[in-house]
C-alpha cells in the first residue's frame, strides 16, 4: 500500500513539475519572438480640430478654406497639413484623395514620402549619437564611413559635420542621375574621388544625396545596427511615430497610403521610384502627416528626453550661407531674405524672425516643414503630385503666427499664374530628392 502511495506521489510531483517547466517557458520566451507593440502616441492628435477652435494667431476657418480653394486645382491630388502653436497641435487635416478618381481620401495617418526632409531625420540621428560621444561632429568624415571617397583623399579633411552642412567640395547632386539609373550607392560614393573639387572641403555649399547617405554608414558604425533599425529605435518608437518607416514595401503595406502622381493639370499616378529608399539618409522616411508634426514638435524641445537641447542646437546652428537657396525662393523675397543651413536643415529670416525647416521632393510627392523653436509654433505638409504651388501654405501659416499683413501666397488669386507650366522636379533642391 506504501509503494503504491509512493508511486501515487511521484507521477504528480512529475506533473508539477513539468506544469512548472512549461509555464517557466512561457515567461522567459525571447522578445524578438512576440510581436511588438505598436509605439503610443506622445502627443494627442485627435483633439486637433477641437483646439483649433481655441483662441489663436491663427485663423483655422480661413486656412482651411484657402486650402480646399488650392485643392481646386487640377495638378493637386492629395495633401495633408498639419499647424502647431505654442507646443501644440492646433490643426490637422487631409484633403483630395491618396488615387486621383478613386474616392480614398487622404486623412491624417495616410503615409507619403518625406524626401528630403529625410535628412534632418539622419543630421538629428548622427547629432545625438555625437552627444553620447560615440562620434564627433568635428573628426574626418573618412573615419567612420567606409564607402565615400572623394577627390584628391579629401574625405581625410572634410568632417561629418561637412558631410552633414553640404560641404564636401563636390559640385552639386553629384552622381545623382547615376544613382537614378539603378546604380549602387556605396559603388557611386566610391566614384566620387574621380570628379572635380568646386571648392576645399568646409569652405562652400552644394546640397548632395549620393554623398549624404555617408550618414547611414556612420549611424551604422556606431550603433552596431542598420540605419533603419537605429532610427527607429532611437527616435521613431520613443516619438511614438507610429507610421515613420524607409522602405517602398512598408510604404506600400500601410493601411492607408498616397500614390505618386506626376504630370501638372493631367497628375497621373506611376510607379515607386526605389532610387532614394537606396539611400536613406537622403530621402528614405516614409510617415502621415501626424508623425510629421510629432517630428517637429520634437525640433521645437518638446521630446528633450528623446532629443536634447544640446543635439537641437547643434543641428540648427547656421553652418553655410546659401544665396542659392534664398534666390529659389524669391517669390517669397518680401520674408524670406536670407537663408543658411546646418546639419540636415535649413535656417531662413522670416521678416526678422529665425525659422527652421526644408523642402523636400521625389517623383510624385512633395513634402515642408517651417517652425520657428521659439515661439513653438509652425507647419508641416505633404502631398502626392509634382506641383510646387503648397508651398505658399507655409507663408501664410507663417504670416498669420507673425501678425503680417496677408498676401496671396498660395497664387490662388493670381489667374495669370495658371497657365504656367510647373516642374515635375522640386526646383529648390535640382535633380531627384529635394
Amino acid at each position: 500500500m506504501s509503494l503504491r502511495r509512493f508511486f501515487t506521489f511521484l507521477l504528480l510531483g512529475l506533473g508539477l513539475i513539468g506544469l512548472i517547466w512549461v509555464a517557466a517557458l512561457r515567461l522567459t520566451r525571447p522578445v524578438e519572438d512576440a510581436a511588438q507593440p505598436a509605439p503610443s502616441r506622445r502627443f494627442d492628435l485627435a483633439v486637433a480640430e477641437a483646439r483649433a477652435g481655441q483662441p489663436s494667431l491663427v485663423d483655422y476657418g480661413r486656412l482651411d478654406g484657402r486650402i480646399q480653394q488650392l485643392m481646386e486645382d487640377p495638378a493637386m491630388v492629395g495633401l495633408a497639413v498639419a499647424v502647431v502653436e505654442n507646443g501644440q497641435i492646433r490643426f490637422a487635416k487631409g484633403y483630395g484623395e491618396t488615387v486621383a478618381g478613386s474616392g480614398d481620401p487622404v486623412t491624417t495617418d495616410t503615409v507619403f514620402r518625406w524626401a528630403s526632409l529625410s535628412k534632418g531625420v539622419a543630421a538629428d540621428m548622427v547629432a545625438l549619437l555625437a552627444d553620447q560621444n560615440r562620434l564627433s561632429l568635428y573628426e574626418p568624415v573618412a573615419r567612420y564611413s567606409s564607402s565615400l571617397r572623394l577627390p584628391g583623399g579629401t574625405e581625410n579633411q572634410a568632417t561629418v559635420s561637412d558631410l552633414l552642412s553640404h560641404r564636401l567640395g563636390l559640385f552639386a547632386h553629384a552622381q545623382d542621375p547615376k544613382l537614378e539609373e539603378g546604380w549602387d550607392p556605396n559603388y557611386l560614393r566610391g566614384t566620387l574621388a574621380t570628379l572635380h573639387n568646386i571648392c576645399p572641403p568646409g569652405s562652400c555649399h552644394a546640397y548632395q544625396n549620393v554623398a549624404y547617405d555617408a550618414a547611414s554608414e556612420i549611424v551604422e558604425r556606431a550603433t552596431g545596427q542598420s540605419y533603419a533599425e537605429a532610427v527607429r529605435d532611437r527616435l521613431f518608437r520613443p516619438l511614438g511615430m507610429r507610421s515613420a518607416s524607409m522602405t517602398r514595401a512598408e510604404l506600400m503595406q500601410a493601411p492607408s497610403w498616397a500614390r505618386p502622381h506626376v504630370g501638372g493639370r493631367n497628375s497621373r499616378p506611376v510607379e515607386i521610384t526605389e532610387s532614394y529608399y537606396r539611400v536613406p539618409a537622403a530621402g528614405g522616411v516614409n510617415g502621415s502627416i501626424g508623425d510629421l508634426t510629432v517630428w517637429m514638435l520634437a525640433q521645437m524641445g518638446e521630446a528633450p528626453d528623446v532629443l536634447p537641447v544640446r543635439v537641437l542646437q547643434a543641428v540648427q546652428a547656421p553652418r553655410a550661407n546659401t544665396p542659392g537657396e534664398t534666390g529659389r525662393r524669391r517669390k517669397f523675397r518680401e520674408r524670406t531674405t536670407s537663408s543658411a543651413y546646418g546639419l540636415g536643415w535649413r535656417i531662413i529670416d522670416y521678416a526678422g524672425h529665425r525659422v527652421v525647416g526644408h523642402h523636400g521632393g521625389v517623383r510624385g510627392y512633395r513634402s515642408l516643414i517651417m517652425f520657428d523653436p521659439q515661439r513653438r509654433s509652425g507647419i508641416v505638409a505633404l502631398w502626392n503630385s509634382a506641383t510646387s504651388k503648397p508651398n505658399g501654405i507655409e507663408y501664410e501659416v507663417m504670416d498669420m503666427i507673425y501678425r503680417l499683413p496677408f498676401r496671396d501666397w498660395l497664387g490662388i488669386e493670381d489667374v495669370s499664374r495658371d497657365t504656367q507650366p510647373e516642374p515635375e522636379r522640386p526646383e529648390n533642391e535640382g535633380a531627384g530628392a529635394g
